[in-house]
C-alpha cells in the first residue's frame, strides 16, 4: 500500500497499519473485535459505513493485507454486470490457487437489488471476503440477504484530537508528508484547516498539500488557507444520512423546546445548501404536530415564515425561518391533536364506513324529512354555553369514543377546562 511520491498527500498519508488509523478507536483499539480479526488475519465480510473521509478505503485494504489476500476494488458507480463477472472469474481462480480474496466495493448503496445479489453466492461458497463501503444507512440502502451475511460497522467523522494528530504528522513527515519543506505553519492557518477538514481526513490534507503549493514564502498562514479552501462547504448530502440526521435533530430540538439548538441546526442544513422552503414545510409540520392547540399562533408564524422565505429568498428569508424556529421552540408543546388524528384515521381503517346518524343528516327536501333525516337534531346555538348536552355526534358503533384529550399546556389548558366542564354536562 505504499504510494509513489509523485502521489497526492492524501494517498501518500494513507495509514499502513491499524495504528495509524484515526479516529476509530471504538472499532479499532486493542481488544476490539474487529482490531482483533484484522490483526489474526481472519477476515469475515463487512459493510464500513461512514462519511467520506473516515478511513473506509484504507480499513479494507488493512484487511485484506493482514489476511495476505488479493485486493480487488468495484466502484459502484463505474462497474456494470461485465466488469462484476470479471472480478467473480478472477477471484474464483485465485480461490482454486489457494489464495483469498478482499472484494471491496466502494459506494456499494449504488448497485441495484440484482447486482447486490450477484455477489451473494461467492460470498457464501468463501470465494471472496465482501467489503462494502456506502456513506448512507445499510438498513435502507442494502438488500437484506447481504446484509445478513455482512457484518456492519460504523466508522465516525474525525473528531479535532484525530485531526490534528494527522495534520502534525503530515507536517512532519520527511519521508511522506510535508516534513522536508521545512513550513512555518501558523496557529491560525492550523486552525482553519480542520475547521475546514469538517472530520475528513482526505479533505484535511488536499486542503493542506494546495495551501503548502501557495504558500511561496514557506509561511503557511490563515490567509493562504483561506484561499486553499475557499467554495469548501460542510458535510452535508440532499436526500443522505446526514440531510435526514440533521433534519431530525431540528425538529426534536424544537420538540425538546431547545431554542438555541433548534438555531444550531437549522443553520447547519441552511449553510450545507438544503432547500429552505423544504425546511419550512417541516416547521408548519412541527406546529401541528408538536405543539398544536397549545399554541396555535406557532402554525401561522411558519405558514408566515414560509411565506416570507419565497418572497425574499435567501440570506433575507432565512432570518423568517429563524424566527419561526426558535418561536416554536419557546412555546408550550402538545401532540394531543397528532395522536387524535391518528387515533380517528385508525378508526376510519378499522371499522370502514359506518352510516351517519339519522339527528346528523340533512334534510333539503319533504321527503328525506318524511325518511327522519335531521329527526332529533339539536342546535346548539340555541343551548347554554352553545351545547348540546346529551347529543351523540358519532357514529353509533363508536359512540362515546374520545380522540382529543386536551393537555394541560399552553392554551390546551384552557381547552381541557371548558371541555371538563362541558362533560360533567353530559351525565
Amino acid at each position: 500500500m505504499t504510494a509513489a511520491p509523485s502521489a497526492p498527500l492524501a494517498e501518500r498519508m494513507r495509514p499502513r497499519s491499524i495504528e495509524e488509523m484515526a479516529g476509530q478507536g471504538h472499532l479499532l483499539d486493542t481488544g476490539r473485535a474487529l482490531a482483533q480479526s484484522v490483526a489474526a488475519g481472519r477476515p469475515h465480510s463487512m459493510i464500513l459505513w461512514g462519511p467520506p473521509g473516515s478511513g473506509k478505503t484504507t480499513l479494507a485494504g488493512l484487511v485484506a493485507e493482514h489476511a495476505e489476500a488479493r485486493f480487488l476494488t468495484l466502484s459502484a458507480v463505474a462497474a456494470g454486470v461485465r466488469e462484476i463477472r470479471a472480478a467473480m472469474a478472477e477471484a474464483t481462480d485465485l480461490w482454486q490457487a489457494g489464495r483469498r480474496t478482499v472484494l471491496f466495493v466502494d459506494e456499494v448503496h449504488r448497485f441495484n437489488k440484482a447486482q447486490q445479489d450477484a455477489f451473494l453466492p461467492h460470498v457464501e461458497d468463501g470465494t471472496v471476503v465482501f467489503v462494502g463501503a456506502t456513506t448512507e444507512n445499510p438498513s435502507f440502502e442494502l438488500n437484506k440477504a447481504l446484509l445478513s451475511r455482512a457484518r456492519v460497522y460504523m466508522l465516525r467523522a474525525l473528531d479535532e484530537a484525530a485531526l490534528t494528530n494527522l495534520l502534525e504528522r503530515a507536517l512532519s513527515d520527511p519521508e511522506r508528508g510535508l516534513g522536508g519543506r521545512q513550513l512555518q505553519v501558523t496557529e491560525a492557518a492550523r486552525a482553519l484547516l480542520l475547521r475546514a477538514a469538517d472530520g475528513d481526513a482526505r479533505r484535511l490534507l488536499s486542503a493542506l498539500e494546495i495551501a503548502a503549493d501557495l504558500a511561496e514564502s514557506g509561511v503557511l498562514d490563515a490567509e493562504v488557507v483561506t484561499e486553499a479552501v475557499a467554495g469548501g462547504a460542510r458535510r452535508f448530502d440532499k436526500g443522505g444520512d446526514d440531510f435526514y440526521d440533521q433534519i431530525s435533530a431540528l425538529h426534536k430540538s424544537i420538540r425538546g423546546s431547545d431554542p438555541d439548538a433548534a438555531l444550531y441546526w437549522l443553520a447547519r442544513m441552511l449553510d450545507g445548501g438544503c432547500d429552505p422552503l423544504y425546511i419550512a414545510r417541516r416547521l408548519i409540520r412541527v406546529a401541528s404536530e408538536d405543539i398544536g392547540n397549545a399554541d396555535p399562533r406557532a402554525l401561522q408564524v411558519a405558514l408566515n415564515a414560509a411565506e416570507a422565505y419565497e418572497r425574499l429568498g435567501s440570506p433575507e428569508g432565512d432570518l423568517a425561518l429563524a424566527h419561526a424556529a426558535a418561536y416554536q421552540a419557546s412555546v408550550p408543546k402538545s401532540n394531543r391533536v397528532y395522536t387524535a388524528w391518528q387515533a380517528a384515521e385508525q378508526d376510519v381503517r378499522r371499522h370502514g364506513s359506518l352510516e351517519v346518524p339519522m339527528h346528523l343528516r340533512n334534510a333539503p327536501t319533504g321527503m328525506m324529512k318524511e325518511q327522519g333525516f335531521g329527526s332529533g337534531y339539536r342546535y346548539a346555538h340555541d343551548e347554554p354555553e352553545a351545547f348540546a348536552a346529551g347529543v351523540e355526534y358519532m357514529p353509533d358503533a363508536l359512540a362515546g369514543t374520545r380522540y382529543y384529550e386536551p393537555s394541560d399546556r399552553g392554551l390546551e389548558q384552557r381547552i381541557a377546562e371548558r371541555f371538563r366542564r362541558l362533560r360533567a354536562r353530559q351525565g
